[in-house]
């Protein structure tokens, strides 16, 4: 399909005919001889003639040609756009920060895998962790690790074959040994301020209690909530447990309420898969499309035309006016 940008520049394809209609005939004096018995030698001639007036007349090629050239150049004036066919473009509607707690007790094999044989906690967060990120199309993903401090790994982007790589060459203690939930929080704040999309989540995972962050973990939730943010806590490990290795429910639960989140505890490898099917059908991300057709300027094909029916009126001009050779 071919549109004009500017299709009110078409009415100057009638300039010419208004012209012609407006303007008086151009006039002009010239030199003449004065010839005894004109009127006979006319006659004799056959030539039928006015007193005192001579027209002269274009050729009919030439008029074509400059109609044809005028209407090349308006055609230019008004920007011919071709437009391709619509595409349906899908538009990003949602940021999911993943925060993975990479703390010493992470490295525990005491997790129960999809087989029945335990693993290493962390090892069975990647693996599900790793299929979550598969499916986040018309996601932006960002990843954190967190330990004794918390790092931004991954800022907010649709590469997910780059967020499950690093994802998984993250390592147990790479973020320090302890378990800093608060700074985790802080920093998906800070970071998703820079996000201008409606919908945010964070999706926290830890096997472990607070040990020291700068932000307590519940003030950290109540500045996410004034901010927008959505978090859902993931625990794992042993609630009984002690020091490193116990994991405090009743502060992931309270940050979720808070966020009007939710709180969930793993058991198992198909329980923390089921978890983030979960996650993903209560925080299900809208997906909005639109429709955009590509468009190609069309300009540079009649000014062209015009150009080469230019050059061909030249050359017609110059085979007319060329002399004729004389023959014997």
């Amino acid at each position: 399909m071919i549109i004009f940008k500017t299709p009110w520049l078409l009415l100057l394809l009638t300039l010419p005919f208004i012209l012609y209609w407006l303007l008086p005939t151009f006039k002009q004096k010239a030199l003449a001889i004065r010839i005894p018995f004109f009127d006979l030698a006319a006659k004799a001639s056959g030539v039928k003639v006015e007193r005192g007036v001579r027209v002269y007349k274009k050729p009919v090629v030439d008029i074509f040609l400059g109609f044809l050239i005028w209407t090349c150049i308006t055609l230019a004036l008004a920007q011919p756009i071709q437009l391709g066919e619509p595409k349906s473009e899908t538009i990003i509607s949602r940021d999911i920060m993943l925060a993975i707690d990479l703390s010493g007790s992470m490295e525990e094999a005491d997790f129960p895998g999809s087989d029945g044989n335990k693993i290493a906690r962390l090892d069975a967060v990647k693996n599900v962790v790793g299929d979550f990120i598969d499916n986040r199309d018309n996601d932006r993903i960002g990843l954190i690790v967190f330990g004794t401090k918390a790092y931004l790994q991954v800022p907010f982007t649709q590469d997910l074959t780059s967020t499950k790589t690093i994802l998984f060459d993250s390592s147990v203690a790479m973020a320090g040994p302890h378990t800093a939930i608060g700074d985790a929080i802080g920093l998906a704040i800070k970071t998703f301020e820079n996000s201008d999309i409606e919908e945010k989540v964070l999706i926290l995972l830890t096997d472990g209690a607070d040990t020291g962050s700068r932000m307590s973990p519940l003030n950290a939730a109540h500045i996410a909530k004034q901010e927008g943010l959505t978090v859902y806590t993931i625990g794992i490990g042993d609630e009984q447990g002690e020091g490193q290795y116990r994991v405090d429910f009743k502060t992931l639960r309270e940050i979720a309420d808070i966020t009007d989140g939710d709180f969930y505890a793993a058991t198992n490898t198909d329980k923390l898969t089921q978890i983030y099917e979960q996650i993903d059908k209560v925080a299900q991300a809208k997906i909005n499309s639109q429709q955009t057709q590509a468009k190609t300027p069309l300009l540079h094909i009649p000014l062209i035309i015009a150009a080469c029916l230019l050059v061909l009126g030249l050359i017609l001009q110059l085979i007319r006016e060329r002399p004729q050779e004389k023959t014997a």
